[in-house]
């Protein structure tokens, strides 16, 4: 063996230490004292997936079904862990036993160190781009949210890069298997907003090494890599059939698939406009990559001491404790979006980096990740670059699904430090000669000269973005406010610019060692992307168990605690954005993304103005529970009106979990329906839609009972006196549900426009619903075969690598 096994060795362990070390102590709380975040999506979770995770520590087995929101709805984009799935120990093997989700981080910067040295960058400027894409601000306000999902989606794109590089070199075998391990765990984290993002860098790869493949008359050799690599990701893929296929299955139901009551001038399918593009960054917002309170930082947000504002509030005779609040959450951002909770800041210095990389880096990579950057910015800007947004909303397969397109922007912090890292390594490289000196300063003038046009554009927009609800002398005062926050991180920017130019100018001009200059520039980096999360997240963004604070049992929960029937809780309090009211009942409303889209018509349409109305009733003391008869026949026996004991009102009106309807009326098309709903008598009326069913419904009577209920299985018992429909309380769902009558199987029908009915024969009867989704069982079993043909092909290339590198 001809390598020097220490020189070889020791930078790269060197690198992944720090990478390891960096992340135990930023975030020593969760690792010395086991603390956690508080995340308020990770909260919400916590909420929609308590009934499925209580049912797998009782019974060992995974619940697909969860009644605990929106009257119910499939669980496999709340908590989905396939018998057999190895995806998670491998995560845990591969993170070195960091806990999750600041593995993520971990993970992104060895991927990140992967690709780079696919690049052939030294590992000194690999491990500076890793640090500099992991502590960007985008995954630490992401971290803060509680979108864990999203920064391990993230964080694995690197990887992806990395697979599909070595494949265009040397290292196809190892190109191969990262790629395939890149897919299977992205797709695991179901975040296909980022995946479909990743798809397209590597597109845009792709088409560079196509241009290049034709001026080299390679085609034939392009074609065959290209095969290959088609075959590795579906590899991947397939090592998530079983959580791939229901939640494709699922989109069609849900908010993101077809409409059921389409909205004039929208896509039929998918997301409407305006809620996709509601998060939107603004053009200007680009530059926070550059300078952090660009546009004033978060939306609530703490001033300085003695700032314009708290000055102003004084003057005005207001109490000490009232000033201290507004100042602590002052409105510092005057961005486009409806609110944010912090800038997306990549680093100064890795913005000058990427300045240099555009002048320095080979044009071929150099190109392709311009386009890139720019690619990802434009998805940024969303409706604030309408001709080039909505044209791909309306026209792109797949995604019109997506929402809240700034999240594009973590993936322009993924591209920049690559191509800082290639010009880093470049202008080190080549000789030391007056050009490359004088390219050097260009770029450094560049840099600066962005940062000028920054200060300008601020000043020329204004500084009165979201203030208008204030008095003009409250107002003024903001402004200075945000004006003063402009001017000091624009300088604090200029300043770690300017400490970067001179260590790497000292290495140009050999004063200093190249290697010191090189880590030097990488912790002044990092010193400088600390110090802004810092703001964000630090120590009193952890607490010893958060969701045993947020979730306490009120007085109010404690007395429908004492009901044990079965039964679903209205949550008065944002009922279709919380899930607190679902940790422990079975809710009307909930937390999720993906909504049934059925559900979603029911709230806009129906359950919204029947809520609006008795409230304004109840509130003239007029308790109207005949009024509700929509949420009646989603048995609503308790609505909350607060966490007070006296705020909980039993409602003696609700149908139960079954009953027996004495007239059905037919309509023929959804809107038909919908409409009759709104002013049905659900107790003794019931509608279907005759145009999707050839058969006519007959009325019965009876009576039936709830035996037993678990997440995906309900059991009733009763007496049919007259054989007829029976509705449910349950919300229909056409993929997996199974119902048996005595043993027999029979049809479930939509009922209600959303709920479950069927048709039962006389005499005494045992009703059975179960929710067994055939092909999930039988692709989980495929899911796991596939997983572990990746883990092999992994350790394969891993091994003819290693055989190489002894050979070399």
């Amino acid at each position: 063996m001809n390598v020097n096994l220490k020189e070889a060795v020791l930078p790269h362990f060197l690198a992944i230490l720090s990478f390891y070390l960096i992340v135990i102590l930023y975030f020593s709380p969760i690792v010395f004292e086991g603390k956690m975040i508080f995340q308020s999506d990770i909260l919400q979770w916590e909420g929609s997936a308590k009934e499925l995770l209580e049912y797998r520590e009782r019974t060992g087995e995974e619940a697909l079904w969860t009644n605990s929101m929106f009257g119910g709805m499939p669980a496999y984009l709340i908590h989905l862990d396939p018998k057999g799935d190895i995806t998670n120990t491998l995560i845990k093997v591969l993170t070195l036993g960091l806990p999750h989700p600041i593995s993520g981080l971990f993970f992104g910067m060895v991927s990140m160190y992967l690709l780079l040295m696919g690049f052939k960058v030294r590992p000194a400027i690999a491990a500076l781009a890793a640090w500099a894409f992991a502590f960007n601000t985008f995954n630490f306000l992401s971290l803060e949210a509680g979108h864990n999902a999203k920064i391990w989606s993230v964080c694995i794109v690197p990887l992806l890069l990395a697979g599909v590089h070595l494949s265009f070199t040397n290292k196809k075998f190892l190109g191969l298997s990262l790629t395939a391990l890149a897919v299977l765990l992205q797709l695991k984290f179901n975040h296909l907003q980022i995946t479909y993002y990743s798809l397209i860098l590597v597109l845009i790869y792709g088409a560079g090494q196509l241009i290049k493949a034709i001026r080299e008359k390679q085609l034939i050799q392009f074609s065959k890599i290209t095969a290959l690599l088609l075959a590795a990701a579906m590899l991947g893929g397939l090592g998530n059939l079983a959580r791939l296929s229901t939640v494709l299955q699922y989109g069609q139901y849900s908010i993101r698939g077809e409409r059921n009551l389409p909205l004039p001038e929208e896509n039929d399918s998918g997301l409407d406009r305006t809620y996709a593009f509601n998060w939107s960054s603004g053009k200007l917002e680009t530059f926070t990559l550059l300078i952090p309170n660009y546009l004033g930082g978060a939306s609530q947000q703490a001033l300085p001491d003695n700032s314009a504002a708290e000055q102003a509030l004084r003057s005005q005779g207001m109490e000490a404790r009232q000033v201290n609040q507004f100042v602590n959450n002052a409105p510092s951002y005057w961005g486009d979006q409806p609110f944010t909770g912090g800038p997306i800041y990549g680093g100064a210095i890795m913005i000058f980096l990427f300045v240099l990389g555009i002048l320095f880096a080979t044009p071929l990579y150099r190109n392709v990740l311009l386009v890139m950057t720019l690619i990802t910015l434009m998805l940024s800007w969303g409706k604030n670059l309408e001709w080039f947004n909505y044209f791909l909303f309306d026209y792109l397969p797949g995604y019109n699904k997506f929402r809240a397109v700034s999240m594009a922007l973590g993936i322009t912090l993924l591209v920049i430090p690559i191509l800082g890292a290639l010009g880093l390594e470049r202008l080190f490289s080549e000789e030391k000669g007056i050009k490359t000196k004088a390219t050097f300063f260009k770029a450094l003038g560049i840099t600066g000269g962005l940062v000028l046009l920054a200060l300008i554009s601020a000043y020329m927009s204004g500084f009165g973005g979201n203030l208008s609800s204030y008095p003009d002398w409250l107002q003024a005062a903001l402004k200075t406010d945000r004006r003063s926050l402009l001017h000091a991180d624009t300088l604090r920017s200029l300043l770690f610019i300017g400490a970067a130019a001179v260590l790497l100018g000292l290495a140009l001009y050999r004063k200093l060692k190249t290697e010191y200059a090189i880590v030097a520039t990488g912790l002044l980096l990092l010193v400088d992307l600390w110090g802004i999360n810092g703001r964000y997240l630090d120590q009193d963004s952890f607490s010893e168990s958060p969701s045993e604070e947020h979730f306490a049992a009120s007085p109010a929960d404690e007395k429908i605690m004492q009901d044990e029937g079965y039964f679903r809780v209205l949550n008065l309090q944002n009922p279709f954005n919380d899930a607190r009211t679902s940790y422990r009942f079975h809710s009307i409303g909930g937390y999720h993304g993906a909504k049934m889209s059925r559900y979603q018509d029911l709230i806009e349409r129906v359950l919204q103005p029947e809520i609006s109305a008795f409230v304004q009733k109840a509130q003239e003391g007029n308790f109207d529970y005949a009024g509700i008869p929509v949420l009646n026949m989603l048995n609503t026996r308790y609505i909350m009106a607060g966490r007070a004991e006296n705020a909980v009102f039993q409602n003696p009106q609700a149908n139960g979990a079954a009953w027996f309807p004495e007239k059905i009326i037919a309509v023929s098309e959804n809107e038909e329906e919908i409409r009759a709903l709104a002013g049905l008598d659900t107790k003794k009326e019931a509608t279907y839609n005759a145009a999707a069913s050839a058969e006519a419904l007959p009325t019965g009577s009876g009576s039936l009972n709830l035996d037993s209920s678990e997440p995906g299985k309900l059991v009733y018992s009763g007496n049919v006196e007259e054989e007829g429909l029976a509705v449910f309380s349950e919300i229909f769902y056409p993929e997996g549900w199974q119902a048996r009558v005595n043993g027999n199987a029979v049809k479930i029908h939509r009922v209600n426009y959303l709920l479950r009915g069927l048709v039962l024969p006389r005499g005494e009867v045992k009703v059975e619903m179960e929710f067994e989704p055939s092909g999930y069982y039988r692709n989980r079993t495929f899911s796991a075969i596939f997983q572990y043909a990746v883990l092999l092909l992994v350790i394969a290339g891993l091994y003819v690598e290693g055989k190489k590198i002894q050979q070399a």
